[in-house]
């Protein structure tokens, strides 16, 4: 085996040249075989081929993406600041030449419903005035946006501890103050201070300053707090002082100040504001401001006769307060004469809308002096069944003002034509042709609510009247039940009537329940007896 082996054929052993000359070797018998090129190319490629870094590629690319980002970014946010802007100025390009434009429907000037609306400095064109410039119009234009579709949130807590002028105690406390209102008035309050800013360039124009005035103090009367009202004082003040004529827009603006100069406690200038209104209203003088004193002349003016009716309210409720029962009495029993001998149409249905506010607007104040007169006689210790017919009258009238308003019969609906009343109607909303004036929408939105609080509070009294009659507490209750009906809601809770309604304070809401409670339980309590007896 082993000699086998030995006498094997033997090859030479082959050797391989280094790899490195072997490629080069191969790269000179390929490009031997290539037509000769240029020095040029030659020299390129004699240089060293680089193998790319996986690191380097990394970073590239990552460098773009960011680089990508970054630009598609700044497109996103210009376009989204663009988009913004464009919202922004929509927004309040609707405002000024929409919700501010003046109405231009005849029958709403003729009754004055035009003068009625708010002015936010653009006069009877509508709008701003072009001089306060764009920040100055772009303020305005933001307190009214704020006051109208609020802010977004129900209230905040101020600490109030501004000076306003006479009177003001610089108390520094808290106050509950609506978000919306707080907003607004410091816009007009920006407003204002461009306005007078731009007073010497004589392009403002001469009623503009009157009119932001007027705006910014009817947002500071209704904040409520003591700080404000004064504030709203001497804006109106001012307002009154820049009038260059004493004509029905004055008498709304002493209106204004003795309403206020009433809510501050300061009562003799209340009662001079209020002689001055109905001097400019009826055209007579006032041989003393301290006690005034009105005719049964009816003003020529639908404007002036508001006025006049409002005026009246507000002297009744002063003296019914003030223990002044005599001059009180007189005050309500003339003052209902007079808005009775105003005109009115034979049925609201044929009139046409502004006239039918003007004729609800009357009654509603009548129904007011109505409430006051009964009280008035219960105070002066008259037989309690005439103050129940002038309770029964306020009720009647306001339950007609707030069903007019929202588009529903007087009578029930499920017995038309007959005597049986309306039920309540707290849900009702406000009939279009109102809601689409801008000069009658906020008068008749107002009016509603007061209409539905004024026959909740005649009910009321009506039922404490009547609970204090012999076998009186299911009549009391039945009243109860209807004030309730229109302070009130629905709640979703099993029980019917549970929360209070739009307009109707807590504290209104919590002693007409208290009322119906008291005398339910009542009820239940003699039924049971009657029962097992």
């Amino acid at each position: 085996m082993l000699r086998a082996l030995t006498h094997l054929p033997t090859r030479p052993l082959r050797t391989y040249a280094p790899l490195v000359l072997r490629h080069r070797r191969l790269q000179s018998q390929s490009t031997s075989n290539e037509q000769p090129t240029s020095r040029r190319k030659d020299a390129h490629a004699d240089q060293p081929v680089f193998i790319g870094d996986p690191f380097t590629h990394s970073t590239l690319f990552t460098l773009d993406f960011f680089k990508r980002l970054a630009k598609f970014s700044l497109v996103g946010v210009f376009a989204l600041g663009i988009t913004g802007w464009t919202v922004f100025e929509g927004l309040h390009m609707w405002v000024e030449n929409v919700e501010l434009a003046c109405d231009q429907d005849s029958e709403v000037r003729r009754w004055e419903w035009d003068l009625e609306a708010e002015k936010w400095s653009g006069g009877d064109k509508g709008g701003t005035d072009p001089a306060l410039g764009f920040k100055g119009r772009h303020a305005v234009r933001s307190a009214w946006i704020a006051e109208n579709w609020g802010t977004g949130s129900g209230a905040i807590i101020s600490r109030s501890d501004t000076y306003s002028g006479r009177g003001s105690q610089g108390t520094g406390s808290l106050n509950v103050i609506e978000a919306r209102l707080e907003v607004a008035q410091k816009f007009m309050a920006i407003a204002i201070s461009i306005a007078e800013s731009n007073m010497s360039s004589g392009k403002l124009r001469p009623q503009t300053m009157g009119e932001l005035l007027a705006r910014h103090a009817s947002v500071l009367e209704r904040m409520g707090t003591r700080d404000a009202l004064l504030q709203a004082r001497f804006r109106y003040e001012r307002v009154w002082a820049g009038l260059p004529a004493k004509g029905t827009g004055a008498a709304r603006v002493a209106l204004k100040l003795g309403d206020l100069d009433y809510r501050l406690g300061d009562f003799e200038d209340a009662l001079a504001w209020w002689a001055r209104t109905i001097s400019l209203t009826q055209g007579t003088p006032q041989a003393n401001l301290s006690a005034p004193e009105f005719t049964q002349v009816i003003p020529s003016s639908p404007y002036a006769q508001r006025t006049l009716a409002s005026t009246l309210v507000s002297l009744s409720a002063y003296y019914s307060t003030s223990g002044h029962l005599k001059q009180a009495q007189h005050v309500q029993e003339s003052g209902l004469d007079l808005l009775r001998s105003i005109p009115s149409p034979s049925k609201i249905s044929t009139a046409s809308p502004p006239q039918a506010l003007h004729s609800l607007f009357l009654l509603h104040r009548s129904s007011l002096l109505s409430i006051h007169l009964a009280e008035v006689l219960y105070a002066l210790r008259t037989a309690p069944e005439q103050s129940i017919q002038w309770l029964t009258r306020a009720a009647d009238s306001s339950e007609r003002v707030a069903l007019a308003l929202a588009g529903l019969p007087f009578t029930h609906p499920d017995a038309p034509g007959s005597a049986i009343p309306h039920p309540p109607a707290s849900e009702a909303s406000l009939v279009t042709v109102y809601t689409k004036s801008n000069a009658m929408r906020k008068p008749a939105k107002s009016l509603l609510r007061d209409a539905r609080r004024t026959a909740a509070e005649a009910w009321n009294l009506i039922g404490i009247l009547r609970e204090g009659e012999k076998d009186g507490a299911e009549r009391a209750l039945e009243c109860y039940e209807r004030a309730l009906g229109w302070a009130g809601v629905s709640s979703d809770r099993s029980g019917g009537i549970g929360e209070p309604g739009e307009g109707t304070p807590e504290a209104e809401w919590k002693v007409l329940w208290n009322n119906y409670v008291r005398v339910r339980d009542a009820t239940r309590k003699q039924m049971t007896k009657t029962t097992e007896t």
